[in-house]
Formats: C-alpha cells, structure tokens, sequence
C-alpha cells in the first residue's frame, strides 16, 4: 500500500473509533466558479469483483475536483468510451470532446475485503501521462481513497498540495422554544460527507480547534453553566478540563507544537489573551489593556500571535511577537476587522471585515503588500477558517433565517455554501493536513 495512503486511512481509523452518532451530510452548492474552468473527465474506475462496491470512487473524485470551481467536469453521459488501460484510449476522441485531461482506472479485488485501485492521468492534448500509482485498502475506506486520488490529481494540475483528505469541525444548534435547544459538535470530511457527532449537550458548544497533529480538538462548554474550555482527544474520546478561572474562558488555539493553548480569560477583570502550557499547566499573561483583547490566533513559527482587540476604539487585529513582547496593529482598513486567521506560509490573514457599507464580510489581507480584498457578498459573515493548502476559506454565514457554512477560494474566484439538512451550522475549523 502506498505509504502516505496507509498513514491517512490510519488517521481516518482513530477518528472514526470515538463512539458517535451519524448525521445527514452537508451538501456543497458551487455558487460562483471560475470563467473559464478547465475540462477535465473522470471515467468510471472498472471493477472485477463479483460483488458490489459502497462506494463509486470515480465519481467521488470527479464530485471533489468539480467543487473547487477550477475544472469542468464531463457528464458520464457524454463520454464516448470507458477505457481503463492505456491501450484503450484515443486521444482524439477525447480531444473532440473538447477534454484536456482524462483519469481512468481500475479496481481490482483482493484478499478479503480488500481491493486495489490502480489509476492514471494524462494530458490528453500532449498524448502524455502525468500520473501512474496503485493503492490499496478496504471496502469501508474507498471514500479516503477517492480523496487520496482527488489530491494527487489537484496537485499535478496546479501545483498546490491537495486538501481534501482533510476534516471540517463544526457546532450545530437546533432551538425548540422555551430557551431549550440541542447542541452538538461534529466532524465531517472537508466535502461534508460522513458527518459524526463528538459531542452533544443541552448548553452551547463554541470556538472549537485542531491541534496540529490533528488528534486533538479544544472547544468551549457551558455545560457547568459558565463557560470551560475541554480538550477532546479524538481516537479515544476521552476529554479533560483546562483550568477553569472565574468568568470567562474561551477561544482556545493551539501552538505549533501542540504544547500550548492561546486562551482569552478574564479572571484579572478585563479579557486578556494568556499562554497556558499544557505540560507544566503554567500560565503566562501576555496582553495587558484595559480594552477587551479576545480571540488569539498562532504564527505558523509559533513566535507570535495576532489577536482581536478594540485598544484603539474599535475592534482591530494586532500581532505580538512573544519573545519580546513587541505590539503591532495589523489591519487599519474598515471600522471592524476581527477573527484573523494566517495561511500556513503567513502571509495572507483572512478575518471578518465591516466597511463603509457596515455589512460583516470575510476578507484576506496580503500582509506583504498591505492590500485588503472584500471574498464574499453574503451577509453576516463569520468563524473564517483556512484550508491546510491556504487554497480555501470556510466560515459561517447566513442563508435565509438559517446559519449555514460558506466557502471562498483565497482569490474570491470560487464560491459555494454548505446547507445543513436540520439547524444552524456555525463555527467551521479545519483541520491541518492528516499525518
């Protein structure tokens, strides 16, 4: 088995361990894609076996590519073959049909529940394979597969690391009246399919995040009826209280190294950002203002944190570096700017914007150039959360009456939202890259 594969369908095994109660899937609508997308088809992978398969990973693949808005993807309908060799192609065919690249392949069964899945890629204009590789796993793993497939295609076609053998956390809230309501913190794949609930409860859920490691979740509980932050460990589903202080704790971030949480408290009087470490449970305060300073974020080298703060009259996004302890105001552009979020290169800072029009928008700031682009048109626009690939922003948003998720590619060029089947959706975080 491929080695990367076997280390991801392993990942996938421990998250699925935790005892969980199963929920309808996200949908994902593309609302706005590129104008000129590029052509790709996804045969139908053959199949020797006697029996059925669960899953179709063709059209799993083809379902993952044709969501990101880059590629066109044929209709099965259209094609005029279903090669699964080489041999079986002709390019010219395919070139009619207007096709730049084409994906066959092949799903051969093994021992047991088994089966390997030998696929390839080529350029159909130059004739030319770009992809070759066999992989292997079970029945209940096909999923994982097609989306180990989807992202060594999106790699070879743009370069950028794939993200789509990834995970989205996020809350959903249901209100019956009465003040009653149910929550519920789940996960899901990045497409919103096989959603799982981690945790469910009569009091809110909020602010949940990945360790880099993706083994751990940090999430607000009221459930004691003030609000804890707990730390979930996902393969086994133990969890554990951080150190609860008087009045408020939240917004927990994990460092880097997964050693230490970023949390706002406000034990002192007003909220400040601290440092706790989870080994030594030493606590470290690290902002002091009589302003409100909430929300941290990490650096991806760990030696600094941006953070939320209306230091300045209203709320704007500041950095300190940690071992000095040097402020510096990041944003200045508009008359609200919360929430940020840095790519994993640190160079781009998503967060939510309120300009002129006093409409809450997401918007990414390039904080070499300085320059501050406006990503969505919808309304009431939150919780932005990057992808590990910084390819795309998830956040939370309005639909109607209903929260649910949006997404929004770095450039703005890609746009789609997530409707829940039940609920608000609210509160998306996405997880690094599976180890």
């Amino acid at each position: 088995m491929n080695r990367v594969l076997q280390r991801v369908i392993a990942t996938f095994a421990l998250l699925f361990s935790v005892s969980v109660i199963a929920e309808g899937d996200l949908a994902i609508e593309i609302t706005q894609g590129i104008d000129e997308p590029t052509p790709v088809a996804v045969v139908p992978f053959s199949w020797d076996g006697s029996f059925a398969l669960p899953e179709d990973i063709a059209q799993i693949v083809s379902d993952d590519l044709g969501r990101t808005g880059l590629f066109s993807m044929m209709d099965r309908r259209n094609m005029l073959s279903f090669p699964n060799k080489r041999d079986q192609v002709y390019f010219r065919d395919w070139r009619v049909s207007k096709t730049e690249f084409l994906l066959i392949g092949r799903q051969l069964p093994s021992e047991g529940k088994e089966l390997k899945v030998e696929f390839e890629l080529y350029d159909v204009l130059k004739e030319q394979q770009l992809l070759a590789e066999r992989v292997s796993g079970s029945q209940a793993n096909m999923r994982d597969i097609a989306h180990y497939i989807s992202d060594m295609v999106y790699e070879k076609l743009t370069g950028v690391r794939g993200a789509f053998s990834t995970r989205i956390v996020y809350v959903t809230a249901q209100q019956f009246g009465g003040g009653k309501g149910r929550y519920r913190l789940k996960m899901a794949d990045s497409d919103g399919a096989r959603p799982i609930t981690i945790r469910e409860q009569s009091e809110p859920l909020m602010s949940p995040a990945w360790s880099r490691d993706a083994s751990k979740l940090a999430y607000v509980s009221f459930e004691s009826g003030k609000p804890a932050i707990y730390i979930q460990y996902l393969a086994t589903g133990k969890r554990e209280k951080v150190q609860s202080f008087r009045g408020l704790n939240g917004a927990p971030a994990w460092s880097p190294d997964g050693n230490k949480l970023a949390i706002v408290l406000s034990k002192d009087g007003n909220p400040e950002v601290y440092v706790l470490d989870l080994r030594s449970r030493s606590l470290a305060r690290i902002t002091h203002h009589y302003g409100i300073d909430t929300e941290p974020s990490w650096s991806p080298d760990g030696q600094s944190l941006i953070f939320t703060s209306d230091r300045g009259g209203q709320p704007q996004i500041y950095r300190i570096h940690l071992p000095t302890r040097q402020l510096e105001r990041v944003t200045y552009e508009g008359n609200y700017n919360s929430r940020g979020r840095l790519t994993q290169d640190g160079r781009f800072l998503a967060m939510v914007h309120r300009g002129v029009d006093n409409v809450f928008r997401i918007a990414v700031q390039d904080l070499k150039t300085g320059r501050l682009d406006i990503l969505t048109d919808t309304f009431l626009d939150e919780s932005p959360t990057i992808a590990p690939n910084g390819s795309i922003i998830l956040y939370a948003t309005q639909k109607g009456v209903r929260g649910v998720l949006g997404g929004v590619t770095l450039d703005g060029g890609v746009r789609f939202i997530l409707p829940a089947s039940s609920g608000d959706v609210r509160e998306p975080a996405w997880s690094p890259y599976l180890q």
